[in-house]
């Protein structure tokens, strides 16, 4: 097992290993969502609160950071298509549930891949689907703002797609105090890959893509740290330099960022590895419901199915 990954179980984290992207990888983490949607559409069916669904994929893909990340295309579209294929299957999946959701939303930036979606629609004529051809970051706070939520509940499954999603877009989710949110978080092939062993080699605008993801600059003390046993190389010892578990590192400052604004947080993400046994993502969970009973069930729920045996 990889050593980082091992380290990462410490923190709570449940990690996937021997695993790779595709086949059977992917429809075990479109379990994990659909064995929720159930759960959640079916506790709900006689609440009175119309049930929203919103599945949103913000669309701008990992490959625009190939040049600028010094990175291999072929890892990158890896990632890429995994993410298509895991969002993919949760918008159809949404749709088979025991009790359907009254409305159904589905986000997507990209022109071709809209099409791509809105060609579900005719198989579903009983449904109320939308489609939003649109950023998630004005999306999202808007569908935020203009839903009552004293009549209506909504789940998210949230792809920060090439770490697109701001976090002022996390904040309008956790303000609704009435979304549960599904977040599919690039811890490994996102964050990790934006960091240089330095943290003054790291250019301005990558810093500035990190605070929008984080919400803060805070990240720079949590990633990097002094070297007072001066182990590095003579060469690397100016300035501060990137922690040794980033990965662990990373996870546990995004879930700490995450329950600074939501109630509750699920303490037990899912570390989801290539086929290389690298960490890629991390699918996480949070609920943003200020009502004790809410929070109970949903994170009853959401915790069971991430711990669930591979």
């Amino acid at each position: 097992m990889n050593p980082e990954i091992k380290e990462t179980g410490q923190l709570g984290i449940v990690a996937e290993s021997r695993q790779s992207f595709g086949g059977s990888w992917t429809e075990l983490k479109l379990d994990l969502v659909a064995s929720y949607l159930e759960a959640y559409s079916t506790a709900l069916k006689n609440k009175g609160f119309g049930k929203i669904y919103v599945d949103a994929f913000a669309g701008t893909g990992y490959r625009e950071m190939i040049g600028e990340e010094n990175e291999t295309p072929s890892l990158l579209q890896e990632a890429e298509e995994e993410a298509a294929r895991i969002f993919d299957g949760s918008a159809r999946i949404s749709l088979q549930v025991s009790h359907p959701f009254d409305r159904y939303v589905f986000i997507e930036k990209s022109q071709k891949r809209m099409q791509e979606l809105r060609s579900i629609q005719s198989n579903y004529p009983h449904l109320a689907l939308e489609f939003l051809a649109d950023d998630a970051n004005r999306a999202i706070p808007e569908l935020c703002r203009t839903i009552d939520w004293r009549k209506n509940r909504a789940v998210l499954f949230l792809d920060p797609y090439g770490m697109a999603v701001d976090w002022d877009t996390m904040k309008a989710i956790a303000q609704t105090e009435a979304m549960d949110v599904w977040i599919l978080f690039p811890v490994g092939i996102g964050v990790n890959r934006l960091l240089r062993q330095r943290l003054e080699d790291i250019p301005v605008s990558l810093r500035k893509k990190l605070d929008r993801l984080f919400g803060t600059a805070d990240w720079q003390t949590a990633f990097y740290k002094a070297d007072p046993q001066g182990v590095l190389p003579a060469f690397e010892d100016a300035g501060v330099c990137k922690v040794s578990q980033p990965i662990q590192t990373i996870t546990k400052f995004y879930q700490e960022r995450l329950a600074s604004i939501f109630p509750k947080v699920a303490t037990e993400p899912r570390c989801l590895c290539n086929s290389k046994n690298s960490p890629m993502f991390i699918l996480t969970f949070a609920v943003a419901s200020r009502y004790k009973p809410a929070q109970d069930l949903a994170m009853k729920l959401a915790q069971y199915i991430l711990k669930r045996a591979t």
